[in-house]
């Protein structure tokens, strides 16, 4: 059965194969391509229908929770405030007192002010006190209340709550005689702290249109209507709209337990009809009040962009079709084939890759460039291994140029230093400069190529300051705060002196009296960084620039000499690019140079 397939299968492709040109398109088009493609389109719409679904789904349901979480922030500061009386003595004291006199009245406005203007939204804060007098502060807005009407309902709220905040649904309140205001409470029985009884009441009243600036911004976004509902099922506000079937009085009865009925978790969504229309919606019930915030989104609304994108989509399709499809078919597959390989192959020869091989299938044009390419990538591992072997040769070289260039630089000044001192007086101490220069002489110049230990370099640093001592007496102090476990380590020769002279004749030596040379060591990253620092006369931040730029670009001139740049260029060929020097300067203040070079052994004992 098998092998019948396979032998139908290829005496199909040998009979496409030798069909005209033409003829092979036609039929690639009609059972490859347009049946594929147009299954695919049709894919794509239901794909991108329940994308922008589930985004608009997610987009609102994370507004949802966010007003949420706002209108609960806002009440937990309000259940906080109702606290306040609480800390309070002089309104503890009061709330006590049964007559009502000028000290009483003064200390329950100046306290019911400050909690009025704890929050914008607050239209009133009443207090009543052991005696059911009622004091209150107001909106500007409003010119009276009547706190009296409503004393019976506190009274049985707060005793049904006990000591514990309770919130009062929406209501409406009589202000200014004629007119009314709908507003929803938060109150408090206030507890005397001495004796714990009642002594009083706490009354926020808050303005309902503090959910209208919060659900702008989600009707905002989602494009729909937003409904808050206390915990009892009563609506708390809807949004102002036009298209809102359930801010209208008549519909809201009707809706309104439909919509509650399949609210069954703290946050979900659900599709329903309202007037004939079909509509999203998204809620968010709150864990602190037990209010749901829910949003009903029209599905035309989240459609209609889906809708002309698949109308689009089917034109596009055709027309690519037409046009697209006919060079794509044959051609990709039967001639670019062998192409597509060979830039595979080249993309990753780019990346570093040379273990790559071509197997020409074929004896035309295609398969004589598969045999260059496979000849091209013998000669370049050819070439690349003779410039490896070149550059190999040319840091040798450059390694042993710089490292003779340092050797003359430093004699220069030795010698230059005892012809001095000959030149002042007839001293002794010439003596001890000239033993002093053949050790120094002997260090530079025998095992050139050799590494030296740190103790062996720090030695050498001590006897070259010990040259400058008889030079200028007393003008500079060495320190060396090196750890042990960093004096075995291997170095390449001659790195701290040329800093150290560098130090001396470009700092110390120009600072008025003596001067300080201080050298220390520690291991960062698994290398060791040693500071070479003085407190000399610094340089400005133009030469520093300067100098560290010459450093990290390798570039050469007179204006810095030789030193620091030849250890640096040494340090970068023998460890690599990422060691070598940087320099800390300020006028005045001194000059640091860190020198950093690899320090496996040390970072495995510590």
């Amino acid at each position: 059965m098998v092998s019948s397939l396979r032998g139908f299968i290829r005496n199909l492709w040998l009979f496409l194969a030798n069909l005209p040109m033409e003829r092979k398109l036609i039929v690639v088009f009609i059972f490859l391509i347009s049946l594929p493609i147009t299954y695919v389109s049709y894919l794509s719409s239901r794909s991108m229908f329940n994308t922008v679904l589930v985004n608009a789904t997610d987009s609102a349901g994370q507004m949802t929770a966010n007003a949420s979480g706002t209108i609960d922030r806002y009440i937990a500061d309000l259940k906080r405030n109702t606290a306040l009386p609480l800390y309070n003595t002089d309104v503890q004291f009061y709330l006590e007192q049964q007559i009502t006199d000028w000290g009483k009245n003064t200390t329950m406005s100046m306290f019911l002010s400050y909690l009025n203007h704890t929050k914008e939204e607050i239209a009133a804060v009443y207090l009543v006190d052991l005696y059911g007098s009622v004091f209150y502060d107001k909106d500007a807005s409003i010119n009276q209340l009547f706190p009296a009407e409503r004393l019976a309902k506190w009274r049985i709220l707060s005793e049904a709550a006990g000591v514990a905040p309770v919130i009062q649904g929406r209501h409406t309140i009589r202000v200014n005689s004629n007119e009314q205001r709908d507003v929803f409470s938060i109150l408090r029985t206030v507890s005397s702290v001495s004796t714990l009884k009642n002594i009083g009441i706490l009354v926020f009243d808050v303005d309902i249109n503090l959910f209208k600036g919060i659900t702008e911004t989600v009707n905002a976004v989602t494009q729909g209507n937003t409904l808050i509902v206390d915990h009892s099922g009563e609506l708390m506000y809807a949004s102002d709209s036009q298209d809102n079937p359930l801010q209208r009085d008549d519909m809201e009865k009707l809706h309104l337990p439909q919509l509650l009925a399949q609210v069954t978790q703290p946050e979900g969504h659900f599709e329903l009809d309202l007037e004939g229309q079909s509509y999203l919606a998204v809620y968010t019930v709150s864990k602190q009040t037990g209010w749901t915030t829910l949003v009903t989104i029209p599905r035309s609304r989240i459609l209609s962009p889906v809708e002309r994108n698949r109308n689009m989509l089917i034109i596009t399709t055709l027309i690519i079709i037409a046009f697209a499809l006919f060079v794509a078919t044959v051609i990709s597959h039967a001639l670019t084939k062998p192409l597509k390989s060979m830039v595979r192959l080249m993309k990753q020869v780019q990346h570093g890759n040379l273990e790559v091989w071509l197997k020409p299938r074929y004896n035309d044009e295609i398969g004589m460039l598969g045999s260059h390419f496979n000849r091209m990538i013998i000669r370049v591992k050819d070439l690349l291994q003779e410039v490896s072997l070149t550059e190999k040769r040319k840091q040798k070289a450059d390694m042993r140029a710089l490292q003779n260039q340092i050797n003359p630089h430093f004699i220069y000044n030795t010698l230059e230093s005892i012809r001095m001192l000959a030149e002042s007086s007839d001293d002794p101490r010439v003596a001890k400069l000239t033993y002093l220069l053949g050790l120094q002489m002997r260090y530079s110049i025998t095992r050139s190529d050799e590494t030296v230990t740190i103790r062996e370099e720090l030695e050498h640093v001590r006897n070259y300051l010990d040259l400058l001592q008889i030079r200028f007496p007393g003008k500079f102090n060495l320190s060396i705060e090196v750890p042990d476990r960093f004096l075995p380590l291997p170095v390449i020769k001659l790195v701290f002196q040329p800093i150290v002279e560098n130090a001396v004749f470009h700092g110390l030596e120009r600072k008025e009296g003596p001067g300080t040379l201080a050298i220390s060591a520690w291991n960062e990253n698994g290398n060791a960084v040693f500071c070479v620092e003085d407190n000399g006369v610094g340089m400005d931040e133009d030469t520093l620039r300067s100098l560290n730029g010459s450093l990290k670009d390798g570039a050469t001139g007179e204006m810095f000499g030789i030193g620091l740049r030849n250890v640096n260029e040494r340090v970068r060929l023998h460890y690599g690019s990422c060691f070598g020097l940087s320099v800390e300067s300020k006028p005045g203040a001194g000059t640091r140079v860190t020198l950093r070079i690899e320090d496996g052994s040390a970072y495995e004992g510590e």
